[in-house]
């Protein structure tokens, strides 16, 4: 198995250089973290707290470590150093402002709508206060009511001065699509209205999540082929250029709190066409299937190391592991960066269009000190720890984030080492990926 996450805290170094020089050790990663699970269970009655480190190095420094940590995120002090499943990591973000930017998006289809490639304002106008329901109703009392009636007049207003532009929008080869849905969405906006005015709370969050699909499908309709092109060193090999869904079927092995699960997973090629057709392509190959889960500590649930002395996966054609580059989409860029991590860029005040921000984040795990040594081990992230605190987090622009898990996400933070991958199966969008190696002899 590949060198996995471990922190080694040094007094020394910090006390010469004003950073933090952990060292990798395998099988080990020391992090104080608590992170809270809730939800109805896949095949299970029982609900439980659970938060467990293997081994832990120099506890008695933990509390030491997460001060300093959290110092550095505000002065830009610590670098941090992570190894092959997930390496090199240090403060993406240095100023105060960036941190207290705003609310964070948690959501993983909200992130998913949000970082589709369209530039139609009077769509976004519509999604937003729909968006912000989420937020309403997390307030008490009546209060909530009238917060989501604002929300709902907001939305309705916006989609009544924005319809026309929100059609010219659409691609012409989907523009009857995105009709139909739009006028699912008017509908649906009254049926919303009508629920607040009858005081049914418990309605109002089933309709709020149909009217939002019914908005990302009109935005998906908006995107008219795929908009840029991939660097010509990366262009043969299996990219995907759209959006495609997998279902997860894992088996708990042992693990009184969990029996069966299927996790689907909304994959993004517009934004990783590379990091995700390269997963969509070892999934064809059936390469995950009855594969174990090798990592879950409380901070992240990973897998894809094969047998054997391989770290990664082994092209039967080439007979060389086959690797893959950083690959990061940045806000108001029209096509990703890659090799470097943002910090190495110098692009510190960057947002990147898929942040480690939801419960459930799906990224690539690479080998500490090469940026492109990504191959076939994947992580997704449990929220929230003092690491990775949404919108100041200290991986975003460091790994290749490439998706989230939009269903059943919560009961990712129940696998235990030793639970078994079933299957993963593409349920929609095979058809995006091109250059397909799977279907090639050998």
């Amino acid at each position: 198995m590949a060198t996995i996450l471990s922190f080694h805290y040094s007094s020394s170094s910090l006390a010469t250089s004003k950073r933090f020089h952990p060292t990798i050790s395998p099988k080990t990663f020391c992090l104080p973290a608590r992170i809270p699970r809730f939800g109805s269970r896949c095949s299970s009655d029982r609900f439980q707290f659970h938060h467990k480190q293997k081994e832990t190095f120099f506890p008695l420094k933990e509390c030491t470590f997460s001060i300093a940590l959290a110092i550095g995120l505000f002065t830009g002090v610590p670098t941090l150093g992570w190894s092959s499943y997930a390496s090199s990591v240090g403060p993406a973000l240095s100023d105060l402002s960036v941190l207290i930017s705003g609310p964070p998006i948690k959501d993983p289809g909200a992130l998913l709508r949000y970082a589709l490639p369209i530039n139609n304002k009077a769509i976004r106008e519509v999604q937003k206060p729909l968006e912000d329901i989420t937020e309403s109703l997390k307030v008490s009392g009546v209060k909530a009511l009238d917060s989501v009636e604002r929300n709902v007049r907001q939305a309705s207003q916006a989609l009544k001065q924005g319809k026309y532009v929100i059609i010219s929008g659409v691609a012409e080869s989907k523009k009857e699509h995105g009709q139909e849905l739009l006028g699912k969405l008017e509908v649906g906006m009254e049926e919303l209205q009508k629920a607040v005015e009858d005081k049914n709370r418990d309605a109002i969050a089933p309709k709020q999540k149909e009217l939002l699909q019914y908005v990302g499908g009109v935005e998906e309709d908006m995107v008219d082929g795929f908009p840029y092109e991939v660097p010509e060193e990366y262009r043969s090999m299996p990219l995907l250029k759209g959006r495609a869904t997998v279902a997860m079927k894992v088996k708990a092995k042992d693990n009184p709190n969990l029996d069966e699960c299927v996790f689907r997973i909304v994959l993004d090629g517009y934004n990783a066409p590379v990091t995700a057709g390269n997963f969509v392509d070892l999934v064809q190959r059936h390469f995950y299937d009855g594969m174990e889960i090798q990592r879950a500590d409380g901070f992240v649930v990973q897998t894809g190391d094969p047998a054997g002395p391989a770290e990664g996966f082994i092209d039967p054609s080439t007979e060389k592991t086959r690797t893959i580059p950083l690959e990061i989409m940045v806000d108001g860029e029209k096509s990703p960066f890659y090799g470097a991590t943002l910090e190495e860029l110098g692009l510190y005040k960057a947002q990147t269009k898929l942040p480690f921000n939801a419960f459930g984040t799906m990224a690539m795990a690479r080998d500490e000190f090469e940026n492109n040594s990504a191959s076939s081990q994947v992580f997704w992230l449990l929220k929230e720890s003092e690491l990775t605190p949404s919108n100041a987090n200290i991986l975003d622009g460091r790994y290749s984030v490439f998706g989230y898990v939009t269903e059943n996400e919560d009961f990712l933070a129940d696998l235990k080492v030793g639970d078994v991958i079933e299957s993963i199966q593409v349920v929609s969008g095979l058809d995006n990926l091109v250059n397909p190696s799977y279907k090639i002899a050998g």
